[in-house]
C-alpha cells in the first residue's frame, strides 16, 4: 500500500486541489484507492460526496483529527488531505504511514514564508531524515509571466528536494471541483494542457518509494 500524504500549514495553498487529483488519477487506472480528510473543513470529503456515481470509485477513510489508525485493509493507494497548522505531535503522526509527502505552494511571500518554516521541520522530522518518506513540492497557481512566478522559483531552489510541476493559474481546477470532478475526469481534449503538466506529478507518484 502506498500513502501519499498532502500537506502545507498554509490555508488555500492547494492541498485538497492536489489531494483529489491524486486520488481520481489511481481511480482511473484502476487502483483501489481511499481518500482521507484530516482536515476540519473536510474539503475533500465534501468533494467525494458530489461525484458523480458513474465515474471510478474512490473509496473514503474516516479518520479523526486527534486519531489517526492505520488505514484499512483493501486500499494499494491512499491519498491523505491535511489541515492548515498541520504541525508537530500530528505531523509525526501521518508521516509515519506515509511514504511519500507532496507539498503544494503558491507564489505569494506569505505563503513562501509558510512552507519555508514547514519545510526545515518537515526535512527535520525522522521518518524523512531516514529515508522512510520522500518529499516533493509542487508550485501552485503559477503564471510563468510574473515577477512572483520567479520568485516562487528561487525560492524553491534553496531546498534540495524535487520540484515536481508548476501548475498554471486556471479557473479550471475551481469548475471541476465544484462539479466534484478533476481533470482527469474530463475528455482528454479539455484538458490536455493541464494533464501535460501533471505528467511529472503522476511519473513520480508511480515510482518505487524509498523504502
Amino acid at each position: 500500500m502506498k500513502v501519499f500524504l498532502v500537506a502545507n500549514p498554509k490555508g488555500g495553498s492547494g492541498k485538497s486541489t492536489v489531494a483529489t487529483h491524486l486520488a481520481a488519477y489511481f481511480a482511473h487506472a484502476g487502483a483501489p484507492v481511499m481518500l482521507g480528510d484530516i482536515d476540519r473543513q473536510h474539503s475533500a470529503r465534501e468533494w467525494l460526496a458530489s461525484r458523480p456515481a458513474h465515474l471510478p470509485a474512490i473509496g473514503t477513510w474516516d479518520i479523526g483529527h486527534d486519531h489517526i489508525a492505520r488505514p484499512p485493509k483493501g486500499a494499494s493507494h491512499v491519498v491523505l488531505d491535511t489541515p492548515a497548522g498541520l504541525r508537530g505531535k500530528m505531523l509525526d503522526k501521518v508521516l509515519k504511514l506515509s511514504a511519500r509527502v507532496i507539498v503544494p505552494v503558491q507564489p505569494s511571500i506569505f505563503d513562501m514564508r509558510a512552507t519555508r518554516v514547514f519545510l526545515e521541520a518537515l526535512l527535520a522530522e525522522k521518518a524523512v531524515r531516514k529515508g522512510r518518506a520522500d518529499v516533493a513540492v509542487i508550485g501552485m497557481r503559477v503564471d510563468a509571466r510574473t515577477r512572483a512566478a520567479g520568485e516562487l522559483e528561487r525560492f524553491l531552489e534553496k531546498f534540495e528536494l524535487p520540484v515536481l510541476a508548476y501548475l498554471r493559474d486556471t479557473q479550471r481546477y475551481v469548475q471541476v471541483a465544484a462539479a466534484g470532478l478533476t481533470l482527469f475526469d474530463l475528455p482528454p481534449s479539455q484538458s490536455e494542457r493541464d494533464r501535460e503538466q501533471w505528467q511529472p506529478i503522476l511519473d513520480w507518484a508511480a515510482a518505487p518509494t524509498v523504502s
